[in-house]
């Protein structure tokens, strides 16, 4: 699951990385701030599963303690796949084959099948919809589910390929079909980012209504 981080987060991450395991002052010292920011600042990133500590006893006294950044904090580095997205996408587009285009986007669609829908399981059309959005925020999607409207709208507060989406909305038809396979019913994308939208918008098409 990928997390929100505050600003210098990131900067924070790399600085521990390069230490590879080091103390408060040891933190300090390649940060340039207070001990009392730092201990703040680990704090939260330890909350979030991001930093580990390590209790250390040297003689009779007390421990100390060193902190290293966790596997789920290598994670959080090291997301960011929008240029290699790009270029596999682009790649895709490049077969001539046109059935073998097909079965390779035809493949990556039902991964992504696969992955959204493991937590979805509701019986009614309303619950499918808002176990999709949870699904979809975990995963660090800004998604939000409208139910205030006689039938449900799932929202994307900003396109999650906006990359792609500019030099193919063939990337915005790939995830309608994800999610109509997901929900079980079909969709109409009423709005969307790429033609200047503020959100990407999928409602129940309208003979479902």
């Amino acid at each position: 699951m990928k997390v929100s981080l505050e600003h210098d987060d990131h900067s924070f991450l790399l600085s521990l990385q390069r230490l590879g395991e080091g103390t408060v002052q040891e933190l300090c010292d390649a940060a340039g701030v207070t001990a009392t920011a730092v201990r703040q600042r680990l704090g939260r990133l330890q909350s979030l599963g991001l930093v580990g500590r390590r209790a250390i006893r040297e003689g009779r006294g007390r421990p100390h303690h060193t902190y290293r950044i966790t596997d789920q904090g290598r994670r959080q580095l090291g997301d960011n796949y929008s240029d290699l997205a790009r270029l596999l996408w682009s790649e895709l587009h490049t077969i001539e084959e046109p059935e073998i285009r097909q079965r390779v986007t035809g493949r990556i669609r039902d991964a992504m099948v696969r992955q959204y829908s493991a937590n979805v399981q509701g019986s009614v059309i309303s619950e499918r919809f808002a176990q999709l959005g949870a699904s979809l925020s975990e995963r660090g999607f800004s998604v939000e589910v409208d139910s205030h409207s006689l039938l449900p709208i799932l929202r994307e507060n900003h396109c999650p390929y906006h990359d792609l989406a500019q030099q193919d909305s063939g990337i915005c038809e790939l995830e309608q079909q994800v999610f109509e396979q997901v929900l079980g019913v079909p969709l109409t994308l009423a709005s969307c980012c790429r033609d200047g939208d503020g959100c990407c918008e999928f409602h129940l098409a309208s003979s479902q209504g």
